[in-house]
This record gives structure tokens, C-alpha cells and sequence, in this order.
């Protein structure tokens, strides 16, 4: 119990100072990781880690399946129309960019990797995580169209980059194993197949019956979250039933029940806004014990990885993907280095870890995620205060027609969204 007492301990100290601590650059990520770390001095924490691994991923896989849904779930058709719209760029040509450009960055710097391990490293490191740059999606300072596009981008990627993920599973299985195409099939089929079945089974109908529960008054408004929380639960149990996919299935349950139920993205994000926080901090508090005892393995390839990924694997794919929107290259330069790597690599990492697939580079693959979490988690927590002053002083001379300030269309559809919402 050391792990769980020193760690709801230090949530009570947090929620007393954290108004305090949000005018300062000490992030909550920071601080658990670095509270975390501190742990690793205690044998008893470290007796209870290794005792209690499979809990930890069972945690770790439902927060990742509930993020999922909840990203899902909040997307609006607004939110990816028009040619110009920033988050379809960032994650059509923009992910497919960065997974590429980190394939070919690990082979060239790690070496020791094959092409499908790379694969895997860098679909692991492609989502991104707007909770530890939370100061910029949440400032007024920053225009609102580049903070909603950071926003979709970080709850969009990571659902996407699961059938990546799995896919260069498949094949790197393949060559150690000599399967054939037999394992790729089992993975089409049973993996993405099933998964996205289950997925639109469920989100349809338990959409259609909330929505139906909502119309006749049957619903008490407290208990729609626990319905909505459900669904994933849902998604879970029949995915460990049929041998599908839990991540396709959640993400494409938060699309498919809106069509029966349009507030399924509120109630699913109340509820992680009430406990998914605790979840994220936990991540985030075991992390940095984690990573005390795998540190000094971090040799120049690692760390240089690392830089990449969060430089020149991020920003160019994020230029190239942002070319015609006529902003400006501040606004290009603030998105491409506002890309941080947190909590869905390091669950992602953790689940490839469980399937032992016992591949040749997994040691490499895994401490090249925990060094660019831990860098991306210090370097991008501590620079988000201060680029957002800069940022805000380079756009100061732009006019309100400049392409960053365009919001117009975007509050309107947000007002009719809001709108048909109340209607239901």
C-alpha cells in the first residue's frame, strides 16, 4: 500500500496548491513524474511495482480505452470540413509524415532496429498530448483556432495511430516468426475487423437507447454519465470475447453513439474530467519510478532520438502538412513544437510491452519511449508559459482578417452544436 498512500497523499497536497502552481511553469506532469522518481528510493515501492505489474496495466489499458471513446466522442463534423481546416491537415499528412520521418529517423539513428520495430517506435511516439501543454489550450492568449487544432489533433492522434501500432506488430512478428500471411490476416480480420464491428454495435445501440432513455424522461440526468461511461466498459468485455481490438472498438464507439445520443461528448468528458485526471496523474507518478531504474541505459542514439522526435520529426511534417494555410511561420514554428509526447506513449508502450512479442529491439524500443516522455514532459512543461508570451508578442502586428484569428465559423457551428445538443 506505500504506492497508493504516498500517492493520494500527494493529490491532497497538489489540489491545495494547485491554483498556486498554475501561474508558475511546474506542470502536474512535472511534478508527479518528479515525485514519482523520488520513489524509487523506497524498497518497499519498488517490491509492490514488480508485485503489482498486471494490475498496473489493467489500469493503464481502461484509462487508455476511455480516453479513446472520450476523444471519439467530442468530435463534431465542423471539426474536420473545409480545406484549410488544421486538424484534418495535422492528422492526415501531418501523422502520416511524422510516422514515416520517425521510421526513418530510428533506422538511421538507433540502428539496431529493424524497419518493422521502427515502425512500432514510431507509432508508439506519434500521438501527441495536449494535458502537458495544457497552458496553451487553454490561454485566451493564443488565437483560438490554433489552440482548438492542437486540441482535436492530441484527441484524435492516438486512436489513430492504434492500427498503425498493431500493424508493424504484425509484420515485425512475421519476419522473426516465418507465419506468413496467416498472422496478418488473424490481425486484419480478428484486431481491426472485430474491433471496428464491436465499435459501431455498440455505440449505435447503446446510443440509440440513451438517446431513446432521453427523449421518454426515463434517464435521471446524474445516472447519463454512468451510462455513457458504460459503453466503453462495454466495448472491452466484448472485445476480450471475440479477441478484437478494445482501442478500435472504443474509438469507434465515441463516434458511432453519437448518431442515437448527441451528448454522449459531454457526459463521457465530465466523467474524465472528474477521475481521468487521477488516472493521468497515476501514469504519470508511476512513470517517473519507472524510469529511475532504466536512466543510466540512456546512451547518445537514445537521447539524440529523443531531440528528434520532438524537433525535426514533429516540425516538419507539421510545416509541410500546414503549407497554403497562409499562417504565419511563428504560428507554424508554435505548432510544430507543441507537439508533446505524454500519456498515450507511454500506455501504448506499456501494451505493446504485455503482448510479448519478445522481438530482438524491444529493449531499444522501450527506452527510446521513456526518454522522450521524460524530455518532452520537463521540455515542454517548462517552455509553455514562456512561448506563449513570445508567440503572442510575434502575431501582436497580424490583423483580425490574418488566417489565425479566423473564428467566425467556428463559433457559429459551436453555437449550433451547443444548440441541438439542448434540443435532445
Amino acid at each position: 500500500m506505500t504506492l497508493i498512500a504516498t500517492f493520494v497523499a500527494l493529490v491532497f497536497v497538489y489540489s491545495l496548491i494547485s491554483r498556486s502552481l498554475e501561474r508558475t511553469i511546474i506542470t502536474a506532469p512535472i511534478l508527479f513524474t518528479a515525485l514519482g522518481a523520488l520513489m524509487s528510493f523506497s524498497p518497499e515501492a519498488l517490491n509492490e511495482l514488480a508485485l503489482d505489474r498486471k494490475d498496473l496495466l489493467l489500469i493503464a489499458e481502461l484509462g487508455l480505452v476511455m480516453t479513446l471513446f472520450t476523444d471519439a466522442s467530442r468530435v463534431r463534423p465542423h471539426m474536420l470540413k473545409g480545406e484549410t481546416n488544421l486538424p484534418v491537415r495535422l492528422l492526415s499528412t501531418g501523422m502520416l509524415l511524422t510516422i514515416a520521418l520517425g521510421v526513418l529517423a530510428a533506422m538511421v539513428v538507433v540502428r539496431s532496429l529493424t524497419w518493422w520495430e521502427a515502425g512500432i517506435l514510431a507509432a508508439i511516439l506519434a500521438p501527441t498530448d495536449a494535458g502537458l501543454g495544457q497552458a496553451i489550450v487553454s490561454s485566451p492568449r493564443v488565437p483560438r483556432r490554433i489552440r482548438q487544432a492542437l486540441n482535436v489533433e492530441a484527441g484524435l492522434n492516438d486512436g489513430l495511430s492504434v492500427p498503425f501500432l498493431m500493424f508493424f506488430i504484425a509484420l515485425a512478428e512475421v519476419r522473426e516468426t516465418a507465419a506468413g500471411g496467416s498472422v496478418l490476416t488473424r490481425f486484419l480480420l480478428e484486431q481491426l475487423g472485430y474491433g471496428t464491428l464491436v465499435g459501431v454495435g455498440v455505440g449505435l445501440l447503446g446510443g440509440w437507447l440513451l438517446g431513446l432513455a432521453r427523449r421518454k424522461e426515463w434517464m435521471a440526468e446524474p445516472f447519463a454519465q454512468l451510462g455513457v461511461v458504460a459503453l466503453p466498459i462495454g466495448c472491452v468485455l466484448l472485445s476480450e470475447a471475440t479477441g478484437a481490438s478494445m482501442f478500435i472498438a472504443a474509438f469507434v464507439a465515441g463516434l458511432a453513439a453519437q448518431a442515437g445520443f448527441s451528448e454522449v461528448g459531454k457526459h463521457s468528458v465530465e466523467f474524465t474530467e472528474d477521475w481521468g485526471q487521477l488516472f493521468n496523474y497515476f501514469v504519470f507518478f508511476l512513470f517517473g519510478l519507472f524510469v529511475t531504474r532504466v536512466w543510466t541505459q540512456f546512451d547518445f542514439a537514445i537521447v539524440a532520438y529523443a531531440v528528434l522526435s520532438l524537433t525535426l520529426i514533429r516540425m516538419v511534417p507539421v510545416a509541410l502538412a500546414l503549407r497554403g494555410t497562409h499562417l504565419s511561420p511563428a504560428s507554424v514554428l508554435f505548432m510544430g513544437w507543441f507537439g508533446p509526447r505524454g500519456l498515450a506513449s507511454i500506455v501504448l508502450g506499456l501494451v505493446y510491452l504485455e503482448g510479448e512479442t519478445n522481438l530482438p529491439g524491444e529493449p531499444t524500443i522501450k527506452l527510446v519511449v521513456m526518454a522522450t516522455v521524460l524530455l518532452s514532459i520537463f521540455a515542454h512543461g517548462l517552455t509553455a508559459l514562456p512561448a506563449i508570451s513570445r508567440y503572442t508578442r510575434a502575431i501582436a502586428t497580424l490583423g483580425d482578417s490574418a488566417p489565425e484569428h479566423e473564428t467566425a465559423a467556428a463559433d457559429a457551428a459551436d453555437a449550433a452544436d451547443k444548440a441541438s445538443a439542448g434540443g435532445v
